[in-house]
């Protein structure tokens, strides 16, 4: 008994229980961003900023996709053309398909994410609205070269796309 008594401190107060690490939780400090990362995120916060990298990205993308389905195309190619023409052909028209979609995308993208970027700030909340504005700025503008109806269904309809992205992502919780 004595060895027992002399194993537990002599304060006088009795200490509460640990209790294991699967019960406690535990609060983290708050770390306070650095100076670096709040330049980066103002930066990041300009709307110039956010249409040219979304430009430049979707030009990426329509680049990289016209190759692919330019790749995919089975042109109709006449039985006088050796197979160095018939080569020949085919990356010309593969390189026109890349840089059309390429210049398309990177219109979209561009647009876009300005639109979205001005309604945000000017609405001052993150929400599904600023992208159903944002597609129909975008699909109207698009395809308003067909004229007003044309322009009111690309309105409507890129509008109703990017909404059901945005819901199928989840992203404004």
């Amino acid at each position: 008994m004595a060895d027992s008594s002399a194993a537990e401190p002599t304060t006088g107060a009795s200490s509460p229980p640990v209790a294991s690490d699967e019960n406690s939780t535990q609060i983290q400090p708050i770390r306070m961003p650095t100076i670096e990362e709040i330049r980066a995120q103002e930066v990041w916060n300009n709307c110039a900023v956010r249409a040219v990298t979304s430009g430049v990205m979707g030009g990426g993308l329509g680049l990289m996709m016209g190759l692919f389905l330019g790749a995919l195309d089975n042109p109709i190619t006449h039985d006088t053309m050796t197979a160095r023409q018939q080569f020949v052909f085919t990356a010309k028209q593969m390189g026109q398909r890349s840089w059309n979609s390429c210049k398309t995308f990177a219109v979209m993208g561009l647009v876009f994410s300005a639109a979205e970027c001005i309604v945000e700030k000017a609405r001052a909340k993150h929400d599904t609205v600023n992208t159903a504005i944002a597609g129909c700025v975008t699909g109207g503008s698009m395809s308003a070269r067909g004229g007003p109806k044309a322009a009111c269904i690309g309105c409507a309809g890129f509008a109703t796309f990017s909404v059901l992205i945005e819901k199928f992502f989840d992203r404004h919780t």
